[in-house]
C-alpha cells in the first residue's frame, strides 16, 4: 500500500469510523450538543426576524467593536449561536452541526463548547486590535467598530481547525478550512479577519492540547512500576522457606542416586 493510500485510510478511520463507532456506543446523546446548537440557531434566527425578537436578540448577542470589553463578553456566548442576518441559517447548519458533532464524539461536550467559545472570543477581542491598529498597519479602517461580529461561522471554522490538528486530518483541514480561509484572504474585512484569527488560535489550541502523549486517546501511557518492595508475611516467609528446602532435599537425593 502506497504512502498516500495508508494517510487516506488513517484519516478515513479518524473522521469517519472513529466517530460513527463512537455514535453507535452512545446513541443520539452522543451528539445532544450538536443538535441543541442547531435548535439554538434555528430559533434565535426565527425570533430574530420578527419586530419583538429583533431587539431581544440584538440586546443579548450583538457583539461590536464600539461597546465597552465587558459587554462584548456578556454577549459573547449567545453570540455564538446566531447567524448573521443576511445569510440564510439553513444554509450553514449542515456545517454547524458536522463541526459539532465531530468535536463532541471526539474530545466531549465540555472541550468543544470552551473552543467554540475560545475562537469565537479571540476573534472578537482579535478585531478589537486591528481596529486600533489601523488600515495602516495592516488592521481594519474605524468604521468597522460599528459591525456586528460574526457569530456561528467563527466556532464552526474554529472547530473544524481544531479537529485536523487534534487527528493530524490534512485532507479535513483542505475541505472545511482552507475555504473559508481563502475567502477571509480574498475578502480583508472584519467578518474575514476575524475568521483567520479564530482558525489561529485553534491551531495554537489543537497543538498545545494534543501534543505527542497529551490529550485524550494520544500516545500509549507507560505503567509505572513499583519502586518500594511490598511486605511479605512471615506466614509466606515459613512457606518459601519450607519450599526451598525440599527442592534442595530432592536435588540431593539426585545426586546420590
Amino acid at each position: 500500500m502506497s504512502r498516500i493510500a495508508r494517510a487516506v485510510l488513517h484519516e478515513w478511520r479518524n473522521v469517519v469510523v472513529d466517530p460513527c463507532r463512537r455514535l453507535r456506543e452512545r446513541g443520539p446523546l452522543g451528539v445532544s450538543l450538536a443538535v441543541v446548537a442547531c435548535v439554538a440557531v434555528i430559533g434565535l434566527h426565527e425570533f430574530q426576524q420578527t419586530a419583538a425578537g429583533a431587539g431581544v436578540v440584538r440586546v443579548l448577542s450583538e457583539v461590536r467593536a464600539d461597546q465597552p470589553v465587558w459587554l462584548s463578553l456578556l454577549r459573547t456566548p449567545v453570540s455564538v449561536f446566531v447567524p448573521a442576518v443576511d445569510l440564510s441559517a439553513w444554509g450553514g447548519l449542515p456545517r454547524l452541526f458536522l463541526a459539532f458533532a465531530l468535536a463532541e464524539l471526539l474530545f466531549g461536550r465540555v472541550r468543544t463548547l470552551v473552543v467554540a467559545y475560545a475562537v469565537t472570543l479571540a476573534g472578537t477581542l482579535g478585531a478589537r486590535v486591528m481596529i486600533a491598529l489601523g488600515p495602516d498597519r495592516l488592521g481594519l479602517p474605524a468604521e468597522a467598530a460599528h459591525t456586528v461580529d460574526t457569530g456561528a461561522s467563527a466556532a464552526i471554522v474554529g472547530l473544524f481547525a481544531y479537529t485536523s490538528v487534534a487527528l493530524r486530518s490534512p485532507l479535513l483541514f483542505l475541505a472545511a478550512v482552507v475555504p473559508t480561509v481563502s475567502g477571509s484572504i480574498a475578502e480583508p474585512n472584519l467578518a474575514g479577519r476575524e475568521h483567520l484569527v479564530a482558525v489561529t488560535v485553534a491551531l495554537i489550541l489543537g497543538v498545545v492540547l494534543h501534543r505527542r502523549g497529551g490529550g485524550r486517546g494520544g500516545g500509549r501511557r507507560e505503567v509505572a512500576r513499583c519502586q518500594c518492595p511490598l511486605p511479605v508475611s512471615k506466614a509466606v516467609d515459613r512457606e518459601v522457606g519450607h519450599g526451598r528446602e525440599a527442592g534442595r532435599g530432592r536435588e540431593l537425593g539426585r545426586g546420590g542416586s
